[in-house]
């Protein structure tokens, strides 16, 4: 494999990471070993997953290889927007300008909040008793 021609990124969202490759090709976009439909069987997470490229229209003319862990389909389709959007910015770094404007640049730092001890949850407590 051509090492100059191929540019890689990592995406988070939440508690998914995704390892992103980009390379000039023919739109094949491939997640875990698996085509982009049979991965996720959500049409709203292949829709986000193909936002960066979509706006950039680069959709047919750049294959991607994802890896991906952690979270859930929605954070992994986060993931991975946010991994080949980076990626982009290195393949082509005037598409900057539209990709912040969409807002796919910005890391979405939500993240669950821990549970703290001695109560039921993050922000829950346990019933409290006068008497």
């Amino acid at each position: 494999m051509n090492q100059e021609n191929v540019f890689y990124a990592t995406g988070k969202r939440k508690s998914a990471i995704a390892r992103t490759w980009l390379r000039p090709g023919s739109g094949v976009i491939t997640i875990n070993n698996k085509p982009i439909d049979k991965y996720f069987t959500v049409e709203s997470a292949v829709k986000r997953t193909l936002q960066a490229l979509t706006l950039s229209d680069l959709r047919d003319s750049v294959d991607v290889t994802v890896t991906v862990k952690g979270g859930g389909f929605t954070g992994q389709a986060g993931a991975i927007r946010h991994g080949i959007t980076k990626a982009l910015l290195a393949f082509q770094p005037d598409l900057r300008g539209s990709l912040k404007k969409a807002g796919y640049i910005t890391r979405d730092p939500r993240v669950k909040e821990r549970k703290k001890y001695g109560q039921k949850g993050a922000r829950a407590r346990f019933q409290f008793s006068k008497r």
